[in-house]
C-alpha cells in the first residue's frame, strides 16, 4: 500500500503529509544529497493555505510568514493601476502567505520527518527507472553524485514530484526536449529594507517589456528597523540576447540589470536601492513547458511542476502543486492507491492546470500593466482615463476564476480532503 513519491519539493513533501493524514504509507526519494532551505520568496494562495491549515500547519505557518493584505499594480512611473485587498482582508477565511520557499519546504520537511519518521524520506535518491509488478510498481535508484545503484523499492503507485526537469516525464515524452524560455530573464534576490505601502503589501510594477515584483517575507523588523524584502526584477530580452538556456540557476550580476531601473526611485518605494543593496541575487530564465494530453501511464502520474511547469504569475506555482497532492489524496482516500485514483485526479487537475498555464503565458492578471503601457506610455493623471473600472474588474476577477480562488466560491466549498476535525487538527 505504500506510494513512492520521487520528489522531495513542497508538491511532494504535502502528498506525503496528506497520505499520512488518510493512513496511507509514503515514501520520498530526493536525487540531492541534503534538503535545504533554498530559494527566494514565493506567495501561498487562500485555497491552498487553507489546505496547509487542514495539514495543522497553521502556527508554523504563522510564525515564518507575512500574512500578505494587499496586492497592487503600478506604471512604470510609480503611479497606481489596481489594487485589492488579499487573504483574510479580501473576505476569505484564510490568510494568504508571503513565505520564504525554503522555509516553507523546511516546514513541511520537519512535519514529514516528525509524522513518517526520518526513514521514510530518503535523499541521493535519483530515479533511474521504474517497472510495473504483480503487486505494483518497483522503482530503481542511483545516488547521482556518484552514479551508483541506490536501491529499489516496491509500492502500490509511483508519483513523480520532481520539477520541471522530472527524470518520469522525461522517459514518458523522451522528444520534448528542454523548458520553452519566452525571452524574459528574472532577477531575484532579498534585501533587507524599510516596510512601504501598508507593511503587507505585494506590488507589481512596470509592463510586459520591464517589470519589478516585490514584498515583505519577515514578519517582524530586524534591530536596525528592516524587513526582509523579497524581490523581482524582469526583462524581455532583445531577439539577439544570447542566453545559456542550460543553466536555470545561477548568481546574477547587479550591474547587468540594475541601470535599467535606476530611475524608478517613487516616493513610496526605492526599486534601485533595493537591487544595489542586496547581498546575492539570482538569475533566472522565464521557463514553461507546452500542456501535454496525458499525465497517468499504468500506475505512475505527475504532479506539480513535473505536470504543469508555469510563469511564475499570479503568485500560483506552489500553489497548485499543493492542490494537486491534496486532490491526488482524496482519490486515494476513495479509491486506495489504484490506476483508478490517479485517472480520477488527472481528470480534475490536468485541464484545470493547462488553463492556468495559458492564461499564464497571457500575463494573467499582469496584463493591466501592458494596457496601460500601451495606451498612455508617457503616463497618466488617474488610471480611469486610461482603462476603465470595468476592465480592471474583470481581467482580476477571470483570473481569480480560472485558478479557482474567487472568494465566495471558496469559502462555500469544504476543504479537498475532507477529515474528521481531530485528525485535521493533528500536528
Amino acid at each position: 500500500m505504500t506510494v513512492l513519491i520521487a520528489g522531495g519539493g513542497i508538491g511532494g513533501l504535502t502528498l506525503a503529509l496528506s497520505l499520512h493524514q488518510i493512513g496511507i504509507a509514503a515514501k520520498v526519494f530526493e536525487s540531492v544529497p541534503v534538503l535545504k532551505p533554498l530559494g527566494v520568496g514565493i506567495n501561498v494562495l487562500p485555497h491552498a493555505v487553507r489546505e496547509l491549515i487542514e495539514l495543522g500547519l497553521l502556527d508554523r505557518l504563522d510564525a515564518a510568514a507575512v500574512r500578505t493584505s494587499e496586492l497592487a499594480f503600478f506604471s512604470k512611473h510609480g503611479k497606481p493601476i489596481w489594487s485589492e485587498p488579499r487573504g483574510i482582508e479580501a473576505g476569505y477565511k484564510w490568510p494568504q502567505f508571503s513565505i520564504h520557499r525554503g522555509a516553507l519546504q523546511q516546514i513541511l520537511l520537519d512535519a514529514a520527518i516528525e509524522r513518517l519518521g526520518a526513514q521514510n524520506i530518503l535523499t541521493s535518491h535519483h530515479l533511474a527507472g521504474w517497472t510495473e509488478t504483480q503487486n505494483g510498481v518497483r522503482a530503481d535508484f542511483i545516488d547521482k553524485a556518484t552514479g551508483r545503484p541506490a536501491g529499489s523499492h516496491d509500492g502500490a503507485i509511483l508519483i513523480a514530484a520532481d520539477g520541471i526537469h522530472s527524470a518520469v516525464r522525461e522517459k514518458l515524452y523522451p522528444q520534448e526536449g528542454p523548458p520553452i524560455w519566452n525571452g524574459r530573464i528574472l532577477w531575484r534576490g532579498i534585501t533587507a529594507s524599510e516596510a512601504f505601502l501598508s507593511g503587507r503589501s505585494m506590488i507589481m510594477a512596470g509592463h510586459e517589456i520591464l517589470k519589478f515584483v516585490c514584498y515583505p517575507i519577515s514578519k517582524q523588523p530586524d534591530a536596525s528597523g528592516k524587513h526582509q524584502i523579497n524581490w523581482v526584477a524582469e526583462r524581455h530580452m532583445p531577439p539577439t540576447y544570447q542566453w545559456r538556456r542550460e543553466d536555470y540557476n545561477r548568481s546574477a550580476r547587479l550591474e547587468e540589470f540594475l541601470p535599467w531601473f535606476e530611475n524608478w526611485k517613487f516616493d513610496w518605494l526605492d526599486v534601485p536601492g533595493l537591487i544595489r543593496n542586496c547581498p546575492h541575487a539570482y538569475e533566472y530564465p522565464l521557463v514553461d513547458r507546452d500542456p501535454i494530453p496525458q499525465w497517468t501511464f499504468g500506475l505512475t502520474t505527475l504532479m506539480g511542476d513535473a505536470a504543469h511547469p508555469m510563469y511564475p504569475i499570479g503568485s500560483n506555482g506552489a500553489s497548485q502543486a499543493i492542490l494537486d497532492a491534496r486532490v491526488l489524496t482524496r482519490e486515494i482516500l476513495a479509491h486506495g492507491p489504484t490506476h483508478a485514483a490517479l485517472i480520477a485526479y488527472e481528470a480534475e487537475r490536468r485541464p484545470a492546470t493547462t488553463d492556468l498555464v495559458l492564461l499564464n503565458r497571457r500575463n494573467g492578471p499582469e496584463q493591466v500593466m501592458q494596457m496601460v503601457e500601451e495606451r498612455a506610455p508617457d503616463g497618466y493623471d488617474v488610471v480611469t482615463d486610461v482603462l476603465s473600472l470595468q476592465e480592471l474588474e474583470d481581467i482580476a476577477a477571470n483570473y481569480k476564476r480560472v485558478a479557482g480562488f474567487q472568494v465566495e466560491g471558496l469559502n462555500a466549498k469544504p476543504p479537498i480532503v475532507q477529515m474528521p476535525a481531530t485528525a485535521a487538527q493533528a500536528g
